[in-house]
């Protein structure tokens, strides 16, 4: 089994709606009191992380697409948010909430913090099934 092309444009794409839900998510959705890019002086060094981490996971995401074949996410379309969501539930959210418990943050936030990595990968899912 080869793998077919990297979808490139749905990595960027996916990359910075994770970002956009991001800037939501923490701003007027819960106004959790902390921005996904904190402080002022720093600011352009600090969207450059979070771009940088969304686009990597984006990119893992397009590798594995790519290796599952266009004809069987054509065939099964609800792997796309298996997959993202899959990664975010099996990975991403236990590392948030250890490093949450391990910090003695209260529950909710590490609910909504974890939370968010689920709807940020389900959306990233989302550009990849658009444009798949």
């Amino acid at each position: 089994m080869s793998m077919g092309p990297v979808n490139w444009l749905a990595v960027f794409l996916a990359a910075a709606l994770a970002v956009a839900v991001g800037l939501v998510w923490h701003g007027p959705l819960f106004r959790t009191g902390r921005q996904l890019i904190p402080g002022r002086a720093q600011r352009g060094a600090n969207y450059a992380v979070v771009v940088f981490v969304m686009l990597v996971s984006s990119a893992m995401l397009g590798h594995n697409f790519a290796r599952i074949g266009a004809e069987t996410l054509a065939a099964k379309p609800w792997l796309y948010f298996m997959q993202t969501g899959g990664v975010s539930v099996a990975f991403v959210m236990p590392a948030v909430w250890l490093t949450h418990l391990r910090q003695r943050t209260e529950p909710m936030r590490r609910v909504v913090d974890c939370l968010f990595w689920l709807v940020a990968y389900l959306a990233m899912g989302l550009v990849f099934w658009v444009l798949g």
